[in-house]
């Protein structure tokens, strides 16, 4: 079998997203997420582009064994220098480079000619090579780089140490057959194209991100870059679980090729990726959707019961969804929770399962039957509340009516000190947020919000999910209660605290 080289850009192109800025902690959550699926490249970040992203890399390279961890770097010594240094305690590190080569991007962004770039991008691979043994290189926007050109510079770039080329369809300009030419154009014409593996980077900007990345494996790509949920900028990037999913459904298509994904741990890697950038999933997602594989037609219902492959072609199970009954109510212990959440892809250490056990029994007052969602959202809210926060929730009281205005009184905490807002308005959940704006002197405008219910039934635990932009900065915003006023606040103050690391 041929293996197909999963490299995820979730923690760096991913996260490039307005609004899907994570911390430390949570981006080491999505690393070891990453790793139990088996991905075997992560691209932790853009170690130049912050200290934090700096750190954050360091501490993925330091903890996460299994895959390739690799940092994004310009074709700069500088940049070169903070990969080398952010990946070193990494087991098998890769440093990427990257340098424009299109016309237009020579043109006006880096106002450089050919041979110019060409020079650069030779001495930045065996700059890099000097320092790591696994150099990548990317020659951006190359779907609309001159193809002489193109081959010039990855026949270079081989020669000078890249074991790894990599072709990015940087705005999401190419369609299907035109990418595929072009892969099997640097097959045909790069005499040492045998010493490297080709790799593809495709953005969805009219939506073919995918479509171009499998004709691009058609035609010898050997590596894809892609995120969970196909998260990114602009339109964000080929999805990791349409890809795996589409090479392992059509065998026919795809003969002797695989990837190493564990495929069952999809589900739970997407829904995580979700819940921490506070991107939702639409409904109609392709494989991670909550629509994926629901029937609603009579008739696809009675071809499902009979048959399932009449209209189903991947199993839920496959790719990690369950459907689970009633799993656990107040008064189930210690040792059947810690049970239930190893079967659903968690294995916490004791501090963590003791935290999450004691809000399990809180929510267990509060709720009568909990599911494995209610479970899953405990987990993750745990991991969403790591960051040290500015302002802390510690009493609300709203009230609202259709013969009364809406008010409402919110006490939060800073640094030790209670302090207190009131304000009217349109509904409890506006007349909050005004208060929390008095209390903090800034005002946010929301840009989204949405409420939705973890699981069914009339007490089921509420999840918030938002969008506050401060001046220039918009950060994403997550709480879940099983009063959706409670979530709102959660969600409004999680917004808030990232737009206060930022």
């Amino acid at each position: 079998m041929d293996k197909i080289i999963i490299f995820d850009t979730t923690l760096r192109d991913g996260e490039q997203a307005p609004g899907a800025s994570l911390n430390q902690k949570e981006k080491i959550e999505v690393a070891r997420s990453l790793a139990e699926l088996r991905v075997d490249v992560i691209e932790a970040g853009f170690p130049i582009s912050s200290k934090g992203d700096f750190e954050s890399v360091k501490d993925i390279a330091r903890n996460i064994k299994g895959p390739v961890i690799c940092g994004l770097s310009r074709s700069i010594k500088k940049d070169i220098d903070a990969a080398y240094e952010a990946l070193k305690p990494a087991k098998n590190p890769r440093i990427h480079v990257f340098l424009a080569t299109s016309k237009i991007h020579m043109k006006y962004k880096l106002k450089k000619a050919e041979d110019e770039i060409l020079r650069l991008a030779v001495e930045a691979v065996t700059y890099a090579k000097k320092l790591c043994p696994d150099i990548e290189f990317s020659p951006e926007d190359a779907s609309r780089t001159e193809k002489e050109f193109l081959h010039r510079v990855v026949e270079a770039v081989i020669n000078a140490g890249a074991g790894t080329v990599n072709i990015p369809d940087t705005v999401g300009y190419s369609e299907p057959e035109e990418f595929g030419r072009i892969i099997k154009g640097i097959k045909e014409n790069v005499v040492n194209i045998h010493k490297a593996v080709i790799s593809v980077h495709c953005h969805n900007d009219l939506g073919l991100a995918v479509a171009n990345s499998l004709a691009a494996v058609k035609n010898g790509a050997r590596q894809v870059e892609c995120t969970i949920n196909g998260i990114g900028e602009r339109a964000g990037n080929a999805s990791l679980e349409e890809i795996v999913m589409s090479i392992d459904t059509r065998k026919d298509i795809y003969a002797g090729l695989k990837t190493g994904i564990i495929k069952k741990n999809i589900y739970k890697t997407s829904r995580l990726v979700s819940k921490l950038t506070g991107f939702v999933i639409a409904p109609n997602k392709a494989i991670v959707g909550g629509n994926a594989f629901r029937h609603e037609s009579g008739i696809h219902q009675d071809g499902v019961l009979k048959e399932r492959s009449t209209y189903e072609i991947i199993r839920g199970e496959d790719v990690g969804f369950q459907v689970e009954g009633l799993v656990l109510g107040k008064h189930s212990g210690r040792h059947a929770f810690s049970e239930r959440l190893k079967k659903i892809g968690f294995h916490l250490n004791e501090e963590q399962l003791n935290k999450a056990f004691e809000n399990f029994k809180n929510l267990a007052d509060k709720k009568k039957d909990i599911f494995d969602d209610d479970l899953r959202t405990i987990i993750e809210d745990e991991i969403t509340i790591a960051r040290i926060p500015v302002w802390e929730l510690v009493n609300f009281r709203a009230s609202s009516g259709t013969e009364i205005k809406p008010e409402a009184l919110v006490q939060l905490r800073k640094k030790g000190n209670i302090l207190k807002g009131s304000s009217f308005g349109d509904g409890p959940v506006d007349a909050s947020f005004k208060a929390i704006d008095k209390i903090v002197n800034i005002k946010g405008s929301l840009e989204d919000f949405r409420l939705g219910a973890v699981t069914s039934g009339k007490d089921a635990l509420g999840e918030v999910i938002l969008k506050l932009k401060i001046k220039d900065k918009v950060a994403s915003g997550r709480g879940t209660s099983t009063d959706i006023v409670e979530a709102a606040i959660k969600a409004y103050l999680d917004a808030l605290n990232k737009v206060h690391s930022k």
